[in-house]
């Protein structure tokens, strides 16, 4: 089985912003307009897009996709 970089969820409740989590991401948000100069964005909208890059950089994610994705008896050797 493929260990991928999130572990397993505990539960299915509505999910909501803790105060430490939204304090990051103000502060992640500030650090992004320095260095972008650009203004600050609502932090609550980096969270897609960090969502987006952690899925593309979970190697191990990508693996399983490109198996999964091959036809049922589709050689990986291309022979």
């Amino acid at each position: 089985m493929t260990k991928l970089k999130l572990g397993p969820i505990a539960d299915e409740k509505p999910v909501k912003i803790t105060a430490a989590l939204h304090r990051d991401l103000v502060a992640y948000a500030e650090i992004l307009a320095r260095e972008s100069g650009q203004t600050a964005a609502d932090p609550v909208r980096l969270i897609v897009p960090m969502v987006e890059r952690f899925i593309a950089t979970d190697r191990r994610f990508a693996k399983r996709e490109r198996r999964e994705k091959l036809p049922p008896n589709h050689s990986r050797t291309g022979i």
